[in-house]
C-alpha cells in the first residue's frame, strides 16, 4: 500500500510539471520575431534607398507631368541651398489635389542633400502636373515617402523585436527549466526524508551480535 501511495505522489507531481514543448515554443517565437525584424529592416533599407531618384531632376520653372491614383502618396523632394525663401510648387489636375507636410527627413547622396517639400494626396486618378520654383537656384525630384530619418525609425523596430524575441524565449526556458526540475527536487528529498533513498544504519545489538 505505501508503495502504491509513493507511485501515486510521482505521477501527481509529474503532471504539474511543463512540458518540454515549451522549449520548442521558445525556440519558435524567437526565431518568428527575428525573421520579422530582419525583413522589416531589409524591406525599410531598399524602400529608403529607393526613396529619391536623383535621375529624374527638374529645375525652377520646369513642369513634370505625374499618373497618380488616390492612396498612391508621391513626396517632392529638393536640393535647396537656402537660406533664401523657401521654394513652392503648384499642382494641377482633374481635382485639386491635397498637400501634406512630410515632416522632417533626410536623403543624402555623394555630394546632394535632399529634403522632402511636400507629400501629394489626389482624390481622383489622372494626370497631375507639378511646377515648382524658388529665388534660389534649386533641383527637384518626384520620390517615394521615408528618408533616413524615417529608415532610422524602422531600423530600431527592427533591432528591437529579435532582442525582445531572444528576451521571451530566454524566460520561457529558464521559468520551463526550473519548473521542470523543482518537482524532481521535491520528490529526491521527501524519499531521503523518509529513509527510502539511502541505506539503514546498522544498529547497536545487531553489531554486538557479531562481535
Amino acid at each position: 500500500m505505501g508503495a502504491k501511495t509513493v507511485s501515486m505522489r510521482e505521477t501527481g507531481r509529474g503532471e504539474l510539471r511543463p512540458g518540454r514543448r515549451w522549449y520548442a515554443a521558445a525556440a519558435a517565437i524567437g526565431l518568428v520575431l527575428t525573421v520579422l525584424g530582419a525583413a522589416i529592416g531589409v524591406y525599410r533599407f531598399k524602400d529608403a534607398i529607393d526613396a529619391v531618384d536623383t535621375g529624374h531632376q527638374f529645375g525652377n520653372g520646369d513642369t513634370v507631368t505625374l499618373r497618380l491614383e488616390p492612396g498612391s502618396e508621391k513626396t517632392i523632394w529638393v536640393k535647396h541651398p537656402g537660406p533664401s525663401p523657401g521654394p513652392k510648387c503648384d499642382i494641377t489636375g482633374p481635382e485639386a489635389p491635397g498637400t501634406t507636410d512630410p515632416g522632417i527627413d533626410v536623403f543624402l547622396t555623394r555630394d546632394e542633400t535632399w529634403t522632402p517639400l511636400y507629400t501629394i494626396n489626389v482624390p481622383r486618378t489622372g494626370d497631375y502636373k507639378v511646377t515648382c520654383s524658388s529665388r534660389a537656384i534649386s533641383r527637384y525630384v518626384i520620390g517615394d515617402p521615408g528618408g533616413l530619418v524615417t529608415l532610422g525609425g524602422w531600423l530600431i523596430m527592427a533591432i528591437f523585436l529579435p532582442t525582445l524575441g531572444i528576451g521571451i524565449s530566454a524566460v520561457i526556458i529558464l521559468v520551463t527549466a526550473y519548473r521542470r526540475r523543482r518537482p524532481r527536487k521535491r520528490l529526491l528529498d521527501e524519499r531521503y526524508s523518509s529513509g527510502g533513498g539511502r541505506p539503514a544504519r546498522p544498529g547497536f545489538g545487531s553489531r554486538v551480535g557479531r562481535w
